[in-house]
């Protein structure tokens, strides 16, 4: 059902309205089918005493079909020949992150309904960032049609290279820029531990290592794609900094779940987490790419 599919979760809210037209145009571009799915969580009858009783089956079918027609009319608006809408009961975070096993792209809404104000990412969208087995694209604002580069964050980590692959493909589809954004820092332990002598390191060979270790990263890419325009910004300072004030033409910014300098326990790397809250274009983030077990 969600294979080779563009999945977009809708529920309404006119931040999923900007995404749905944002992954219809994405998914028409891929020369694949578009899904839009609104999850809906069985409703309860009120109790004076608190939560009563689930609503029986036929009061359920006819909040499924009533949402069902809702979601048909808004396909009829998007672009594409192969557009499907699907309701279904359960958890919009459950629903996605199952579609999200076969399909080659989920696109949200950074909120939608429910969501405090002040909260800039859903808790949908925190969930299947962390989560999901394919990309996760994550829509805020409406792009600048002219913005042409995609900007995607090196480190040499298996996630950021799965994220490179993803962003010299997307760049390839639109024509667009690609910007590799490598930044380091010294690690600060040194100077807690000893606050009064002067750093061991010699930041000039520093410096060139990191140059290199960005060129061997993107040479085999640059030879799968070599009509890609490659841009390089290699800085001392913070990545997640770094990724956002990059180029003011991004049209999009591509992130690994994690990369190096995570705790290993942490799902989503902090430098993700920070773009992901900040961002003011599409981000997506792109996770490693799971083993097969041999045993299956």
């Amino acid at each position: 059902m969600w294979r080779n599919r563009v999945v977009v979760g809708f529920d309404g809210s006119e931040t999923s309205l900007l995404t749905a037209r944002w992954a219809a145009a994405e998914a028409e571009l891929r020369g694949i089918g578009l899904t839009l799915v609104n999850a809906l969580i069985p409703p309860t009858s009120g109790g004076t005493f608190g939560p009563g009783m689930a609503v029986g089956l036929d009061t359920l079918e006819e909040i499924r079909s009533a949402a069902q027609r809702s979601l048909d009319e808004v396909a009829k608006t998007l672009p594409g020949p192969d557009i499907q809408s699907i309701v279904q009961i359960g958890s919009p975070t459950g629903v996605l992150l199952e579609a999200s096993e076969t399909a080659d792209l989920v696109v949200v809404g950074s909120r939608g309904h429910g969501g405090f104000k002040e909260l800039l990412l859903g808790s949908v969208s925190a969930q299947l960032v962390a989560h999901a087995d394919c990309p996760v694209i994550v829509v805020r604002h409406e792009v600048d049609a002219a913005h042409d580069t995609v900007v995607v964050g090196l480190d040499g980590s298996a996630a950021s290279n799965a994220a490179l692959g993803f962003a010299f493909e997307t760049a390839a589809l639109h024509k667009w820029t690609l910007l590799a954004v490598h930044a380091w820092d010294i690690p600060s332990y040194d100077l807690v531990i000893l606050p009064n002598t002067p750093v061991p390191m010699d930041f000039a060979n520093i410096s060139d290592s990191e140059v290199r270790l960005a060129a061997e990263v993107l040479a085999g890419f640059e030879a799968e794609y070599p009509d890609v325009k490659i841009e390089q910004l290699v800085t001392r300072g913070n990545a997640a900094r770094a990724l956002l004030e990059a180029s003011p033409n991004a049209a999009m910014i591509v992130v690994g779940t994690r990369g190096h300098g995570q705790v290993m326990s942490s799902v989503l790397g902090s430098v993700s987490h920070a773009v992901l809250h900040k961002a003011k274009v599409p981000v997506a983030v792109v996770g490693e790419p799971h083993e097969l077990d041999p045993a299956a």
